[in-house]
């Protein structure tokens, strides 16, 4: 394995690690809470979206679709998955047919935005996600879908 796919896997990583965090023991009503844009659900139906399409590209098929978003938990869990797909793409050996950096700057990049305003809208609903070093979480590459290692500095 190249050292680009294992920089891209250790930030889908560390992206689903974060994104655990942000998602973990919301209430029910998180999902359509208007904190003046779009609400949870819409922006983790964007998230799923943006690693299809991620997929999409690196087998050379770029395609984009908008979904609807799930009720919470299935959307959580599409998210994952979409996710872990990618992360299984990187792994095989497949050629990546989209640049790396591409790959990074564009629907990656994206993400770990959108999961700073999910952790935002957390806080502005009243259910803030609690604080921690991430520099010394336990993020293992490989490790995609919402079960991630306890914190290990929470503040």
């Amino acid at each position: 394995m190249n050292s680009d796919r294992e920089l891209l896997r250790h930030t889908l990583a560390a992206l689903a690690y974060r994104a655990a965090r942000a998602v973990e023991d919301a209430p029910a009503t998180f999902a359509a809470f208007d904190g003046a844009g779009r609400q949870p659900a819409q922006i983790l139906a964007h998230m799923g979206d943006l690693f299809d399409w991620a997929l999409s590209m690196a087998q050379g098929n770029q395609r984009w679709h908008n979904s609807q978003p799930l009720p919470w938990p299935e959307e959580v869990s599409r998210f994952f998955a979409s996710l872990k797909a990618f992360d299984a793409y990187l792994i095989s050996g497949e050629r990546l047919r989209a640049p790396g950096e591409r790959l990074f700057q564009g629907p990656i990049a994206d993400a770990l935005t959108h999961v700073g305003q999910l952790a935002m809208l957390r806080r502005l609903a009243g259910c803030p996600i609690r604080g921690e070093n991430y520099y010394l979480a336990e993020i293992s590459v490989g490790r995609a879908g919402a079960e991630q290692a306890a914190p290990v500095k929470p503040f």
